[in-house]
């Protein structure tokens, strides 16, 4: 069964189209299609408060153009959601009314809690010890989620409010680093040796940028030699030397910052890049959803 999952990020629209399948023992959710619209309504939110009159056409827009191509796969099930940048934007639910009168599609707008727990729905398909402590860091457009897992369990889980946009627009607390570090200090056993895991479009990028396998861990020294060198250029020069996207290309060197922050913090020497996110998530809980029916 074909499902159908809408993530409207601080940066980005996503559709992806997908169903659960099994090999062996294991379940995966195997990508159909998927469709990537730079909508950035982070740009307005946290400059702003609110978005515009021509970023919410563009919005609508996208939303028909996402139920359209879900329409060509005959999805069984559409599910839309949107995090940071519209929990921010006062005029959201007047947003949310309009998109839903016009494409009949129904936008929830979901908490970094809420957001963290349909990603890690996806983290227990994967196949590696969930016994053994490990981290989960995913950066976004407007936040940054750190979780914390012993014994299969979430022991700790914080929300941010640090972001690649929020971190462009110089829209971040000062104190920011500072509550990160304490956060982490407060919450993580440093003695105890975590894997890190890494979720989001940019850790994505660069795990291809740096040509890693599948499951290759990306070493802290490779990442941060990495960033010096997208740092040192434009963003024009990123992508005509790296073919990255214009809208990848102004956000990977923030993300990386991010990213390397919190593993300096960890003491970590490497994170794992399993290429599955909110979207996964979604698509996965559908299906649990649509078995339990």
């Amino acid at each position: 069964m074909k499902f159908g999952a809408i993530d409207i990020g601080t940066n980005a629209a996503r559709l992806l189209v997908g169903e659960v399948e099994k090999e062996g023992e294991h379940s995966f959710v195997k990508k159909i299609s998927y469709t990537r619209v730079p909508l950035r309504l982070g740009e307005e939110v946290f400059d702003d408060g609110k978005i515009s009159k021509k970023k919410t056409e563009d919005f609508v827009k996208t939303i028909q153009a996402f139920k359209l191509i879900s329409e060509i796969f005959d999805v069984k099930k559409l599910r839309a959601v949107a995090t940071s940048a519209m929990r921010e934007a006062v005029n959201s639910e007047k947003i949310i009314e309009k998109i839903l009168d016009e494409t009949g599609v129904q936008i929830e707008v979901i908490s970094g809690d809420e957001e963290a727990e349909l990603i890690f729905g996806t983290f227990f398909l994967l196949d590696f010890d969930k016994t053994h402590p490990f981290i989960v860091i995913d950066v976004g457009g407007g936040s940054t989620e750190v979780s914390v897992f012993e014994s299969g369990e979430r022991v700790a889980s914080k929300s941010f409010e640090i972001g690649t946009i929020r971190l462009l627009k110089e829209k971040v607390k000062k104190d920011i680093w500072t509550e990160i570090h304490d956060w982490i200090a407060s919450h993580v056993d440093l003695k105890s040796p975590h894997r890190l895991f890494g979720t989001g479009g940019n850790i994505n990028k660069v795990h291809k940028m740096l040509g890693a396998g599948q499951l290759e861990a990306l070493s802290v020294k490779a990442i941060s030699t990495l960033r010096n060198e997208l740092a040192e250029l434009s963003v024009s020069q990123r992508v005509d030397q790296f073919q990255l996207k214009p809208d990848r290309a102004d956000v990977i060197v923030p993300a990386m910052d991010i990213y390397l922050y919190i593993l300096k913090e960890l003491k970590a020497k490497d994170i794992l890049v399993p290429k599955i996110g909110l979207s996964d998530g979604m698509i996965y809980q559908m299906h649990l959803n649509s078995k339990k029916k």
